[in-house]
């Protein structure tokens, strides 16, 4: 009877071996499918980063040889996004407005948004969106000309 029983349980793990390894084959066929076609994906996004980067380059030389400001794709273009995370301080945010001179208003023109708004985080009633924090990070990179320049554009 355990001749039986152990033959049963062999051709049974047999018979499981066989069956889980072509299911596995197919899996292992998708997932090649699918990283070639993120690979090819990050590829096409690099060359549509790198042709975006060119264009803006070419739109502010040519906006240089014009006499006139680069085009603005954000209310802070004066200065690339880095991309590193930044950190909201509603003390430092009320500071660096002072140091520069600008009102509420002024100063929330340079990021979009009200100078109700501005006041609001600097008292800590509110706080920025994570975007918000950003967009007054490239602020604070600005060069005070550069940022007296930029509100005098926007008004």
């Amino acid at each position: 009877m355990t001749n039986i029983a152990s033959a049963l349980k062999a051709e049974i793990a047999r018979v499981a071996r066989k069956e889980i390894r072509a299911e596995i084959e197919g899996l292992r066929k998708a997932s090649a499918q699918q990283r070639a076609a993120i690979a090819q994906l990050r590829r096409e996004l690099a060359e549509l980063q790198k042709a975006l980067k060119e264009g803006r380059r070419l739109a502010a030389a040519e906006a240089r040889a014009a006499g006139r400001p680069a085009p603005a794709a954000s209310p802070v273009a004066t200065v690339e996004d880095d991309g590193t995370p930044r950190r909201f301080s509603a003390s430092r945010l009320q500071t660096h407005r002072k140091k520069l001179g600008l009102s509420a208003a002024d100063y929330g023109k340079l990021v979009g948004i009200s100078g109700a708004t501005i006041y609001n985080w600097e008292q800590g009633k509110t706080r920025p969106s994570p975007e918000q924090v950003q967009a007054l990070g490239l602020v604070k990179l600005m060069s005070p000309t550069a940022v007296r320049a930029r509100v005098a554009q926007l008004d």
